[in-house]
């Protein structure tokens, strides 16, 4: 259930951003039927997977495992016929940079709040 879940989830941001199974797979390393599958639910995705297409999209990596929470719809789209492996690994790779400091001006603002209400 859970991979099929995963996979769903997965296909729909691709599918969103226009990215082919086959760039996906040639992003992760692996071959295109891979992708096929585990979007499929007949394959589970490997966690340090989960982990770069988490970037790649602008994901945390929970929500993409947590079918309890939706996912954000995206604001942008890739070349789909122009973008290779390496235009998605630096794509992911600023991604990742986002995700951090999203993550971090959310734990300041957590902080900041409980400071003022302890005042």
């Amino acid at each position: 259930m859970a991979n099929r879940i995963i996979g769903q989830k997965i296909r729909e941001l691709r599918m969103k951003t226009g990215i082919t199974q086959k760039q996906i797979a040639q992003f992760l390393g692996v071959d295109q039927r891979t992708i096929s599958k585990c979007e499929k639910g007949e394959l589970q995705f490997r966690v340090d997977h989960l982990e770069r297409l988490g970037q790649l999209f602008g994901i945390p990596l929970g929500t993409l495992m947590n079918e309890e929470i939706p996912l954000v719809n995206l604001n942008i789209t890739f070349g789909a016929d122009v973008v290779q492996a390496e235009d998605l690994n630096a794509i992911a790779d600023i991604q990742k940079i986002a995700l951090n400091l999203d993550q971090m001006q959310n734990f300041l603002h957590k902080n900041k709040a409980e400071v003022d209400f302890k005042l």
